[in-house]
């Protein structure tokens, strides 16, 4: 299955992998791999994880307290927000709420 992020969740990517390269060198490139292998379990099995509100799903990274909040469409998995766990908790329920662009 396709993968599409929307513009603020591959902001929020972007974000806390210079926020954690920054932190110690090396664990920004650790970030990016362990958002990898999310998106591997969301590609190969995209039903597999739990709705986390209507439609939208969500993927726990193992050694980040982040989640990938997605969407199922018709032809590929739509990414909407890159959460922490703590930080602004349903802050991205508006995104969801406007549909695939």
């Amino acid at each position: 299955m396709r993968i599409r992020f929307s513009p603020e969740a591959a902001a929020e990517f972007r974000d806390a992998e210079n926020y954690y390269e920054q932190q110690m060198p090396g664990l920004g490139a650790r970030f990016r791999l362990e958002v990898r292998d999310a998106l591997v379990r969301l590609r190969y099995w995209p039903l597999a994880a739990p709705i986390e509100r209507g439609e939208i799903r969500r993927l726990l990274l193992s050694r980040f307290p982040y989640k990938l909040l997605y969407s199922i469409e018709a032809n590929h998995a739509y990414v909407i927000a890159l959460a922490h766990f703590h930080r602004r908790p349903d802050y991205w329920i508006e995104r969801s709420q406007q549909g695939v662009s």
